[in-house]
Parts: structure tokens; C-alpha cells; sequence
């Protein structure tokens, strides 16, 4: 079911999501939280498709927030609101309301979003591209318990990693760092076979990847090592490197989703490694919504790099 609305208001929102219900004979609302998705026009699609399928975990109502651009000096004063509203089979098990602002009032968006937030659960907000500075201190991003961010798409990643980290708040996130996962999973489990002390730590990885600059920070944090990131061909992340006192501990992934990892003394094995889509990261996201002391310690936890983090095919000390 989908219902447009054009001129309206955030009242008129409400009710059409109320009728709607009724005429689908759902009339309870079933959802465990508010997502409010930030995005321009231009990437709508992907981030809304991103965002339902996550909701097949996480049941919510999915409030998209697109700040129009205007055309003449008349459309930057007229205020304007339009809106669609999807149940049932265009939204899956949630709901999606999607605001499409113009004028005065993409300056205001938090008026149009705090009607429409569930009563009693919890919000997060996800800016898939151009994140605010500070997500803690944007006006969506105070209404939230979770926000979500993403480095890898930014023009300079790891510039934006020393913003996010001189900006962090309790509740931000990343999804450069939630790809990590299952890379984390990986090492963890391997450093629980092999109980040599780690010496050193290296990460290859494609030139500028945030992901690789997060794992090496955290790496070196929590094992009290010293550590670089190295330029690989890429994609992504292909290989973690330990220098133990028995020997290397390495995992490494070339193009498909299955990566050797090898152990001083023992023969390769192969461990399932894939790139995963939006939507699994923003539904692991969603899972829990208290702060991540991990993703914190990776940010700050190490220190400053060495060089220039607008040089990233030179290798950095962490």
C-alpha cells in the first residue's frame, strides 16, 4: 500500500500511517524502533531497498529525510512538505515514510521527524553519505540513541576518521567498522589457538580504506603492539599479518569470500570471508544500541599515525 501526500504536514503524516493500518487490517504497531535515513535523492533508492531489508530482522518504522534542493530564489522561502507513506507489501514488515523537504523548512527537518518517532522505542539515525561533523550534535542526530555514519563514503576517508574520532559521542558508529566483524571473529579465534606473544601487526589492504586503519588501531590497542597498514591490490582488506614469537599468524582474502588462515605449525584452512551488503551492516547495527566501547578504543585507543593520512599507499605506524 502507498499513499501520497503532497503540501502536508506532519499531522496529516500521522493519520494517513493510522488509516493505512486500519485498511490493511493491521491496526497494532508492531515495530521495535524508529530509523530515520538522511540521504539525498540521488542515493535514495539504494538506502531505503538497504534499509527494508534490514527490517526483515528488525521490524521498524522507517522515517527517510530528503532535503530537496531549490531551483529559483521563490522555492528557497516556500516552505513545502511532500510525503509518501508504504505498508505492507512496498515496505515489508515496517513501515517507510518518506519526506521530501523543500525551503525554509530542510532547515528544520527535526520539527517534521519528532511527530512521527514511536512512542517509547528507541531512534536511530543513519546518514549513508554526507554525515554531519558532529552526528552527536546534529539536530536529527540528538533525537537518537544510535547513529550511524559510513567513512567509505567520503571523498577522503581517512581524513574523516580523524573527524569522527575528534567528534565521538556514546551511540556513534560506523559501518567501516562494522565491516570489520567478521575479521575480528576471525583473529580472535586464531589467537586463541596460538598463545605466542604478538610482537608486531600488519594490515593490507586497498589505499585508503578506513576499515583497514580501524582494525590496525584496534589490533595495536588491545595487544600493546606496534603496527602499520600496508597498500594491497585490494578489495578491501586482504590480509592480517602477527608477528608472534613461534611464527606468523596471518589470514589472508583474495577476491571471493573464503580466506586462509595460517598458524606457525599447522597446515592452511579456509574460514568463509565475504564483503557483506549494506544491509546486513546496518542490520548487525541494529542489534545493539548502547555505546560501542570497541569502536571507541579503535578510534582513539592507539594514538596518532605517522605520515600523512592523505598518503595512504605508504604503510603507517600505529
Amino acid at each position: 500500500m502507498k499513499l501520497d501526500l503532497n503540501d502536508t504536514t506532519a499531522g496529516d503524516v500521522n493519520k494517513a500511517l493510522l488509516q493505512a493500518r486500519r485498511a490493511s487490517g493491521t491496526p497494532a504497531v508492531g515495530m521495535v524502533l524508529t530509523m530515520v535515513v538522511v540521504i539525498d535523492e540521488e542515493y535514495a533508492y539504494d538506502a531505503m531497498r538497504a534499509a527494508q531489508q534490514a527490517s526483515q530482522e528488525h521490524p521498524s518504522r522507517t522515517v527517510v529525510v530528503i532535503r530537496r534542493h531549490p531551483r529559483s530564489p521563490r522555492d528557497r522561502t516556500h516552505s513545502r512538505l511532500d510525503a509518501e507513506v508504504r505498508l505492507a507489501a512496498d515496505a515489508g514488515p515496517g513501515e517507510t515514510v518518506v519526506l521530501r523537504l523543500y525551503g525554509e523548512v530542510r532547515d528544520h527537518a527535526q520539527s517534521v521527524v519528532l511527530p512521527l518517532l514511536l512512542p517509547d522505542a528507541p531512534v536511530v539515525v543513519w546518514w549513508p553519505v554526507d554525515a554531519p561533523d558532529n552526528p552527536s550534535e546534529d539536530p536529527l542526530g540528538a533525537l537518537a540513541q544510535r547513529r550511524i555514519t559510513d567513512m567509505d563514503a567520503c571523498p577522503d576517508p581517512l581524513a574523516e576518521l580523524e573527524r569522527r574520532a575528534a567528534a565521538y559521542a556514546p551511540g556513534d558508529t560506523d559501518l567501516a567498522w562494522t565491516r570489520l566483524t567478521l575479521w575480528r571473529s576471525a583473529l580472535a579465534a586464531a589467537l586463541d589457538q596460538e598463545h605466542a606473544p604478538v610482537r608486531a601487526v600488519a594490515v593490507e589492504a586497498e589505499p585508503g580504506n578506513p576499515s583497514a586503519e580501524l582494525l590496525a588501531r584496534w589490533l595495536c590497542a588491545r595487544l600493546g603492539v606496534p603496527g602499520e597498514v600496508g597498500p594491497s591490490a585490494g578489495p578491501a582488506i586482504t590480509a592480517v599479518r602477527l608477528d608472534t614469537e613461534r611464527g606468523e599468524v596471518s589470514v589472508v582474502r583474495g577476491d571471493g569470500p573464503l580466506a586462509t588462515l595460517t598458524l606457525p605449525g599447522q597446515p592452511p584452512r579456509s574460514l568463509a570471508l565475504k564483503i557483506r551488503p549494506t544491509s546486513e551492516l546496518i542490520a548487525e547495527e541494529l542489534r545493539r544500541l548502547d555505546a560501542d566501547d570497541m569502536y571507541e578504543i579503535a578510534l582513539r585507543g592507539a594514538g596518532e599515525t605517522s605520515g600523512s593520512a592523505g598518503s595512504p599507499a605508504e604503510p603507517r605506524a600505529v
